[in-house]
This record gives structure tokens, sequence and C-alpha cells, in this order.
């Protein structure tokens, strides 16, 4: 099959080449590719790969397409089925014709909206759902309660924006320049506040002494001192950000304010009892999607995928001024 990949840091060591349809384990579909798109991980990964692979790396972790063989515990799925994923990271990903995954992290695509517009959504949409409401614990009875995103423009603050206002949620999103906040004003952000400026002051100039919870979507680092004044006493953090220094919590004790951590891939990579969890999450995002209570966040579509597109893209992620989400298709009748 072909593929398209790096062999090291470079975007320019992005190339296409052919490699073998991957083998199946017991709970594996394979996918034939019809759409892919491209996030911060993908940049991420490739910077972090040694200089010069033998071979290269398949990276690529959003996909859709139909499946076209299942190993031999496959249960949830039929061939023939239309699926979408966010992939395994220690597996090879989407940027190729075929991509063998695990069940029990694809679900059902939706059938109402362009394979284009779905394909913008897996991952992005499992960070998010797991953020507010198995980090958060989020509710029906906490509606009317306050929300902080940190970056929400970004790919996971868009959806995050529209999933708290959903539950009943006030949303202060995060946005630093028109463009951006038009844009999560348009996905239902009720305030905005600037993140390259004090973030404390902001909030409390809209009436906001505290809010009940906050999302940490980047620069964890730089915001952890804002973030510990603002949250409320029994509030609840949660962070999708490595730490680049120890981070200072001193401050939650006499809050009693939880911090938690969110990693998407956490429960494929260490085999959870829950992975299942993230099938059926999929599932209710294609659901949403279909009957309008989410919107895409895809906001460009580069053409076919292939290796000139796929280093287009990653330059772009990596200059850090993307709004919503980056495709590729496997042809134009999208």
């Amino acid at each position: 099959m072909k593929a398209y990949g790096p062999k090291g840091k470079g975007i320019d060591t992005i190339i296409e080449f052919e490699t073998a349809i991957p083998n199946l384990k017991p709970h594996d579909l394979l996918i034939k590719i019809e759409g892919v798109s491209i996030n911060p991980v993908d940049t991420k990964i490739r910077k972090n790969l040694a200089d010069d692979l033998s071979s290269p790396v398949i990276l690529g972790w959003d996909g859709i397409g139909t499946v076209v063989d299942k190993g031999r515990d496959v249960s949830l799925f039929e061939i023939g089925d239309q699926v979408f994923w966010a992939g395994d990271v220690t597996r090879s990903g989407s940027n190729a014709e075929f991509e063998a995954v695990d069940e029990r992290i694809v679900g059902y695509a939706p059938k109402k909206i362009s394979k284009e517009n779905a394909v913008a959504m897996p991952l992005t949409s499992l960070t998010a759902y797991e953020l507010l409401f198995e980090k958060l614990q989020v509710s029906i009875k906490d509606k009317g309660k306050s929300l902080l995103i940190i970056n929400g423009a970004g790919g996971v603050g868009s959806v995050a924006t529209q999933m708290a206002k959903q539950a009943g949620l006030t949303v202060i999103a995060s946005a630093s320049n028109p463009r951006a906040i038009e844009w999560v004003r348009n996905l239902g952000a009720d305030f905005t506040v600037n993140h390259h400026e004090d973030l404390t002051i902001q909030v409390r100039d809209l009436g906001f002494h505290y809010v009940d919870y906050i999302l940490i979507l980047n620069a964890v680092d730089q915001h952890m001192s804002a973030v510990n004044e603002l949250i409320a006493p029994q509030g609840h953090i949660a962070n999708i950000v490595q730490p680049k220094f120890p981070l200072v919590l001193d401050k939650l004790a006499h809050k009693s304010a939880s911090f938690s951590f969110e990693w998407m891939y956490t429960k494929v990579v260490s085999n959870t009892s829950d992975l299942k969890s993230q099938h059926d999450i999929l599932n209710k995002i294609s659901q949403w999607l279909d009957n309008g209570q989410l919107k895409t966040t895809m906001t460009e579509n580069f053409g076919e995928i292939n290796a000139t597109n796929l280093r287009i893209a990653h330059e772009k992620i990596e200059k850090n001024k993307t709004i919503g989400k980056i495709v590729l298709t496997s042809s134009n009748d999208f």
C-alpha cells in the first residue's frame, strides 16, 4: 500500500513510500482510508523522532473510511461499515491507504454530514468529552455553573465550548484576535478573554470572582498562577498540556479544588478496562453531528492525502495560527 510519513524531525522528510498492509490483531478493523485530519500531536511526534530513520513513520490519528477486513474477535462492526476514529499513538496511523485500528476505539461515521466535516472531529471530540464529563464530571445538576476554557479557539476548545453550552454551563473562552473571538462566539461562548493578557483581571472584570471549572488547553506553566487564583472552592481543573516545569498547586489545598490530567490516548495505550468507552463516545459524537447538536470544526481541506499536502499542513500547524481543523481527503467527492 502507499503510505506517507517522515524519516526524521524535519517537515521536508515527509515522503511517499510503499509498505505492507498491516496485519490484524483479534480486535482490529482493517479500514480503507478516505480522509484524515491533522492535529498538533502529528507535528509533536514528528519533531521527537530521531534524524535519518531507516524507514519512515506513518503518522495521522484522525481518520474516516470503510471497513474492508476484521480480526477474529471483532463484534462491533461488519465489513462495509463507514467508521471514524482517532487512533493509537503506539501504532501506525492514518496517513496511508489502509490502517489497522482496534474496534473499541472506533465509532460509526456520521451519515448526514460530509466526510471532510466528520473527519475533523474524532480526536478533539473525544478529548473534550473526557475532559468535561469524565474529568470534571459535569452533569445536568451543574446547569448555570461557569467554565473558563483557556485556548477556546483551538481544536479541543472549539468542541468543548459547544459541549459545555449543551450541558448548560456559562462559557468564558480565551481568544487572542478578532477572528478567534468571532469563532468562539459563533460556537456559543458567552464571554471572551485574551490569554496573552492577565486572565485574573479580565475574568473578574466580567463579574466572576471565581469560576467553577477551568480547562487548560495550552501553556499550562504560564497560566497556573491565574488558574490557582480563579478556581472556585471545591472547583475542578483539567489540563491536556504536559508541563515543562513542576506545577505549583499549593493554593488549591485550602480551596479543596481538584486538578486532573487528560490524555486521550491513555485508555488505548494502557489497555484500560474502560477502553470501549471511546467507541460509545464516538457513536454519541456521530449522533450529535448528524442532529446538529455539534458543529464541525473543519475550516480547511488541503486536498488529496499525499506527502506534499501533509508537509503544507504540518507547516501551517507549527505556526500555531490555525483556527479549527485542517483535513485531507482521498478524493474531491466529499
